[in-house]
């Protein structure tokens, strides 16, 4: 089958179509057909070396796809899928190729509504979304939400997660075009971090009370404007390192404050944690698409041959929403 590999650690021009062999579903796997891959900022980091995959997942990038189901492997009996069923599902890698195999708990039908094309951009953020916000963070209705790289795909999914929960949304993002794209997805306050200061748009925004969430993907470069910008109890919970991984903690603050700084990662849980996380996905999550009230924003699509420039215009950060790979032909 075709995939993209990786043949060092590198800049874009390391992704590569190669032939390799098409998996065997394990006990508890289905293989999936893919139709799309989406693009993430993980995929970006494991291609420069910086992000493994967990010990016995595919070498192959890619954390999301759609497609259909091809074959069941031992032990899936009774498991409510069937061959031919569409399906979209959560990886620990190798989205990036024309198969790819899948625990029976990380696949999700595809929502009413959606194209199975368009399916491929949404268990990655609408799972890390979920967990982070709602699982982990506990967001509640009337709490305000603070959200780093709102236009992003984790952001744009963020910002509608959080309205159907009730919250009320701050966003950041680098440009008008961005922060407009924000609004129309409804985020109630924007705030171009290159020309304002969020903690003091944050105070503002919330007569000096500060964030209850906040949802960050730089990591070291905001930890102590993030604590600032927290309310009493407030809950920060860090999904990224762009901006570094270490930084110094104002202790003092977080105990003054009751609050609470959380790490996550997706990827690395184990299956029964991830299974979890899907299976509550669909239970909230999936209504809300099919509704209409939560999308997935897509920005661009790139045959899989172009997995490069769809890397490019990832790192590019110019984006709004998802970057999409349509590997069937």
């Amino acid at each position: 089958m075709r995939a993209i590999t990786i043949s060092e650690p590198g800049d874009a021009d390391v992704l590569a179509v190669t032939e390799v062999d098409r998996p065997e579903p394990r006990e508890g796997e289905v293989l999936v057909e893919v139709v799309t891959a989406g693009v993430n900022r993980a995929d970006v980091q494991q291609r420069k070396g910086f992000y493994p995959p967990p010990e016995g997942a595919s070498a192959l990038p890619g954390l999301e796809v759609s497609g259909t189901v091809s074959a069941l492997g031992p032990g899936t009996e009774g498991s409510g899928w069937s061959v031919g069923d569409e399906v979209c599902a959560l990886l620990a890698g190798g989205g990036y190729a024309e198969h790819v195999a899948v625990p029976v708990g990380q696949l999700l039908p595809v929502p009413a509504g959606v194209s199975l094309a368009d399916a491929g951009g949404l268990p990655e953020v609408a799972c890390t979304v979920w967990s982070n916000l709602a699982l982990e963070a506990g967001l509640k209705e009337g709490e305000t939400v603070l959200l780093h790289g709102g236009s992003s795909g984790i952001g744009t999914m963020a910002i509608q997660v959080a309205r159907q929960l009730g919250a009320r949304v701050v966003v950041t993002a680098g440009s008008q075009a961005k922060l407009d794209a924000c609004r129309e997805l409804g985020a109630d306050v924007l705030v171009n971090y290159r020309e304002q200061d969020f903690v003091e748009e944050v105070r503002g925004a919330t007569d000096g009370r500060g964030a209850d969430v906040i949802l960050d993907v730089v990591g070291a470069k905001y930890l102590g404007r993030n604590v600032e910008a927290l309310a009493p109890d407030g809950r920060l919970v860090v999904i990224g390192l762009l901006g570094g991984a270490k930084a110094e903690l104002n202790l003092g603050q977080l105990l003054s404050k009751r609050a609470r700084v959380i790490a996550t990662s997706l990827r690395s849980r184990p299956l029964e944690g991830k299974a979890e996380i899907v299976a509550s996905v669909r239970e909230h999550v999936w209504p809300w698409v099919e509704q209409g009230l939560v999308r997935t924003v897509v920005q661009s699509r790139h045959p899989l041959e172009q997995a490069a420039e769809a890397h490019r215009e990832m790192e590019a950060s110019g984006h709004v929403g998802k970057i999409l790979l349509d590997v069937k032909r």
